[in-house]
Parts: C-alpha cells; structure tokens; sequence
C-alpha cells in the first residue's frame, strides 16, 4: 500500500502544473483596488497547443487518451510491475516510455531548438484568452489558469479584467517574454487601459522578469507579484535533465501535506523511507524520452547557471545544437545577470515588483539545496543560501550592507542582500512551490500587492515582514515571542503559539528550546480552536547577544488520525551586542533532549536510518518536558 501511495504521490508531483486552489479567509477593501486588468502568467506547460496544418490539439492532458493508452499496456504494465519486485525497472520503464513516445511525439524539438512540428497556441489573443469570453466558448474550464485564485480575483476585478497568458512553453524563455509583450500590447487596447498587472507563478517568473528586463522600459506595468519565481531556473529539471533523480519521501509527503492542506502529520512517520523502486524506473524511464525534451529552450533555461555549462556538455552536440546554445548562452549570460539591475530599475520607474519565494525545503527529486522543494531559492530570489540542512555560523555578516537593514533571515540560512530585489522579497520558510494561495499570510500578502498600492516593500507594513514561516494548516501551530517580530527573539515575556489549522483543536503537550536555557509552562487542558492563540510564560534568561539562532519546537496533539505532532521553527537572536562571526557552514538540526542520551554516533545514525529518531525524539520530548515539570 505504501509503494502504491508513493506512486501516487509522485505522479501527483509530475503533474503539478494542473494546480487546483481552495479559498482561505482573508479579504481586501474594495476601495483600495485598482481597476486595472490582470495578466495571469501561469507555470510551466500550461498552455495548450494545436498542429497548424491539421487544427489538432497536441498538448492539453487529455486523461481520456491517457487511460486508453493504460488500458491498450495493461499486460506490459503488469509483467514490468512483477519485473519490478526483483529490481528490474527496465520492463516498465520501457512501457511507460512508448505511452509517453506516442503521446508527446508531436512535441518534440529539433537539435537547434525548433519545433519538429508546425505548432501553434490554441488560443493566444487577448479576447481569446479572456476570462469572461473563455466563460462562454469554453464552458469546461479549458484555457483559464489558476481557476480558484482567478474566482476570487473575479470578486474584485470581474471576470472581464482576467486575461490569461499562452505561450509555446518549450521555447526559452526570451522567445515566451515576447509573446507576453505582444499580449500586453493586445491587453491594453482590448481593455482601454494604459497599463496592466500581472500575477506570475513558477516559469511564469521567469518569463516575466525576461520580459521586464527586456520589455520594461516600456512602462506597461503597474503591480508584478512573481511568486515561487523560476528566474534563475528549476533545481527539479536539472535532475531530471542529468538523470539524477533520488525521490525523498518524506519531502515528498509534506509538499502533498501542504498542497491538500491535510491536517495529519504522516510525514515524520516515514523519515527514512526512499521511493527506492521509483528511482529505478527513472533512471530507465529518462534516457528513453529525453530525445522528446532534451531541446526544449525552456528546459535549458532551467538549468541553474552554475551547473549550465556542465549539463550543456553532457547533453548538446557543439555543432548541431549550435543554435539552440546561442538562445540559451543569451539567456545565462546576458539576460540574467541583468535581472536585478533592470527590476530595480522598473520600481524606480513606478512599477511595483514583488516576489515572494518558498524556503527551508530541499528539492523533491534530490538535490541538496535550499528551496520550495522544486524551484532553489537562490534561483527564485538571487540570494545567498546555506546549503539544505546548514546554516551560516553565528554572528554572520551579511554580504552587502543595504543601509544598515538586516537581511539575514532568523533561520540564518537566507542572506537576502544579494538578492535580485533585496527590499521587495518576501521569504517564507516552509511554503512549498504552487502553494502560496494555501497560506493565509502569504495569500493576503500577494492580493495585497498585486491588487493595492499599499505596500511598496518589505517595510511597509509591519504585518508582512521579510521573513516569516508558513502558516499553512498542516502546519498546525505557528509560534511567535510577543513583542519581537517573526522569527526574532529579543525582550519578550512570552510565547504566542497560534493554532494555524483550517477544522483541528489542538492542545499543547510540550515546548522546549535548543540554544539557550527557556522553560516554557504548558497547560494540556487548555484547547485551542482554529485560528485561536495562547500566550505562554516562560522562565529563564534571554542573552544579551545578538546573531545567534535558537530552535523552538512545540508538541501537540489533535483529533486526526495522527494525534501527535510537533513544529520546529528557528529564532534569531536580537538582543544585544553581535556576537563574533565564526565564518562557514554549520548544521541546521534543531537538537531534542533525547540528543543528551545518544552518546554514540553509530546509534544516532542507526536511529535515523530507521526513520525512529524523529518518532523518538518527540515522545521523549514530551515526557522529560513532564518529568521536570513533576520534579
């Protein structure tokens, strides 16, 4: 059953771009909104396309054609399936590759880059791509991106002020900016107006800060929110790319956790587990339907700068892939090393751009970096980050000095300074890619500045600083010191821990620190309702140091299938004088009191290993918590 899930949740993954939202509280005053149309700029490959010469759509998830295919393979699917029980993927990766052959061979690129195929978008005008007018001519949703975040927009703007982005997605992302061009000219005369906004999600990023780089000058723009923004590239293409795909469960299951907003916590039920058999049909699956993708300009615009040039040896042929390398040495190397200096130049222009970017997470598919668990939030944001899993020693100095404003986030893993946009970022530790709409916080934040001029950066208002962890209601409990802004710990006298689920009570059955000495007093009898706080006091000493992260994790239990689980969240020091900068990398891991009974480190590695040291770690947790508060 597990294997099954797995699967499930993988595939779940694969096809992320077909993304469905669902409505949280939270609404804006109807006097601050702008009357002027939006430009929905949505993820990668979500645009249809039709064969010119014979008016067929080759790309749109048709899952009718798709369960035909399953059905005409059922027999090899299951020999490769029973292949797959003694470790051999070739059977069924070899399956799954003809299916997928068929289904996407009309997609496929010539070596230069171009299309093999006469394609076109099926639609791509601006009264085509109406919101209203797709209402009519296609009543089934077809064509209309994020439907649910576009719903409420709708309550604001109406449906007549949505537009909706095409673009032939395998191209690069130059070629995709001038579409968008195109569509802004065409938005601007359909609708009246002289400027435009525009949402943009994941490769939708990407294009558009290629078109504002390219494009800005134009001042065609009025508010640009770019949230879980591919600028820099996917760290997930370029596992796939390489073929270096090594599944993590346990990343794999909290980004579903965060995506359907699940309440149970299954995630640290399966710490140690590896998705072992999928990784197998991978590393068969990918070599036989790379000759589809591999000269897509999109996904060569992907591909992180630093691991570009490697990769393109691997992969391209000098002479015949010579102009396909041409576009996306461009891209790398002329259009994104502008990114910053051309944004910036677009805000003092009058443009208001934003982005707002997932950290804490490591890619899905394997690579060790800092991310929203697809897209790295180095290549999201331009800033400087610890590798997944450490941070920057204690008393770190930020790279550059943005007038004296702290741009090192409390988890001490993010060094904002460098990024793209150092004062119109917005990081969030744990927000997963495609999930901003799922977060209270960060869903108001994004209304908020694509739809109002009330907040021009990150200090604008008080209730959206730079750095704040997720809200999101598998979370289950957000914790903040009264007094100090998220994330920083400074002269407090308490705790306020918010129940952040959606249906769940929960009760509190242990808080303690890692860092410094903080005993927190808890009372389990207390039930806190959705969305209620409680503020808990606390004894100890504060020190009078600044630059130094401590961990807070707070147990609890709730009325779910899993009915204990605990949160983790890191406090920045600010109190005080800065203490001295050690320089490199040390681990992130948040220590527990079951740490002082592991002496040996082969134990300790055992335990993990096992998956039974986060399991361990929270029961031991919440016991020596209660046998010192008896003592």
């Amino acid at each position: 059953m597990k294997k099954f899930v797995s699967v499930l949740l993988s595939l779940i993954l694969i096809f992320s771009s077909c993304t469905v939202f669902a409505s949280a509280s939270g609404k804006l005053d109807k006097k601050d909104i702008s009357d002027l149309p939006l430009i929905i700029v949505p993820g990668f490959s979500s645009s249809s396309l039709t064969e010119t010469e014979t008016g067929e759509m080759v790309w749109g998830l048709n899952m009718d054609l798709i369960l035909e295919r399953v059905l005409n393979d059922i027999v090899e699917i299951g020999v490769g399936l029973g292949a797959l029980t003694v470790g051999n993927a070739k059977i069924i990766a070899t399956t799954l590759a003809g299916g997928i052959n068929v289904f996407m061979e009309k997609m496929r690129c010539n070596p230069d880059g171009t299309s093999t195929y006469e394609l076109e978008r099926t639609v791509s005008t601006a009264e085509e791509v109406n919101n209203a007018n797709l209402m009519i001519t296609h009543p089934n949703g077809d064509h209309r991106q994020e439907q649910d975040m576009a719903r409420e927009f709708a309550e604001y703007i109406g449906d007549e002020n949505i537009y909706n982005f095409t673009c032939d997605f395998r191209m690069g992302s130059e070629a995709c900016a001038k579409q968008l061009d195109e569509l802004i000219q065409d938005v601007k005369k359909h609708s009246g107006k002289d400027k435009v906004n525009l949402l943009a999600v994941s490769h939708g990023g990407q294009v558009t800060a290629t078109y504002l780089t390219l494009y800005g000058w134009k001042n065609d723009v009025d508010n640009a929110v770019l949230t879980i923004p591919a600028i820099g590239g996917a760290g997930i293409a370029y596992d796939a790319m390489t073929n270096n795909i090594v599944f993590d469960e346990e990343c794999l299951i909290r980004f579903v956790e965060h995506g359907t907003r699940t309440e149970e916590d299954y995630n640290w039920l399966v710490k140690a587990q590896q998705l072992g058999f999928v990784d197998l049909i991978f590393k068969e699956l990918i070599p036989q339907v790379l000759r589809l993708v591999c000269y897509w300009g999109s996904l060569w615009d992907f591909i992180p700068t630093d691991k570009y040039e490697a990769t393109k040896k691997q992969l391209l042929d000098p002479e015949k892939s010579a102009a396909l390398i041409e576009k996306s040495d461009r891209f790398h190397y002329e259009i994104l090393p502008k990114v910053g200096e051309k944004l910036t130049e677009c805000i003092e222009n009058g443009m208001n751009i934003s982005i707002i970017a997932g950290t804490g997470n490591r890619i899905v598919t394997g690579l060790n970096e800092n991310s929203d668990g697809i897209i790295t939030t180095n290549a999201s944001t331009g800033a400087t980050c610890a590798p997944y899993g450490e941070r920057f020693a204690d008393g770190y100095i930020q790279k550059n000095p943005c007038g004296g404003k702290d741009k090192v986030s409390p988890a001490m893993d993010i060094d904002a300074s460098t990024a793209y946009l150092p004062d119109n970022t917005w990081f969030v530790n744990g927000l997963f890619h495609g999930m901003t709409y799922w977060d209270n916080y960060t869903r108001t934040l994004m209304m908020t500045l694509l739809f109002t001029d009330n907040i021009t950066d990150v200090y604008s208002d008080e209730n959206y600083p730079q750095f704040k962890d997720t809200t999101n209601p598998s979370s289950s409990v957000y914790a903040q010191f009264k007094g100090c802004q998220p994330g920083i710990l400074g002269k407090s006298d308490t705790l306020v821990v918010t129940n952040c689920c959606w249906e769940n009570d929960v009760r509190l059955s242990a808080v303690y620190c890692d860092g410094i000495d903080l005993d927190f007093k808890v009372n389990p009898f207390v039930k806190l309702a959705p969305g209620e706080s409680i503020e808990l006091e606390f004894d100890g000493d504060i020190p009078e140091i600044s630059g130094k992260p401590v961990n807070i994790t707070v147990c609890y239990l709730t009325a779910t299938i899993t009915p204990v689980g605990y949160r983790t969240q890191s406090f920045k020091l600010d109190n005080g004088k800065a203490v001295e900068n050690a320089g490199g990398y040390v681990s992130a891991q948040a220590g527990s009191p079951l740490d002082d009974l592991i002496f040996v480190d082969a134990f300790d590695s055992v335990l993990k290993s096992l998956g039974l040291k986060e399991l361990l770690s929270m029961f031991y947790s919440i016991l020596y918590y209660w046998i010192n508060v008896i003592i």
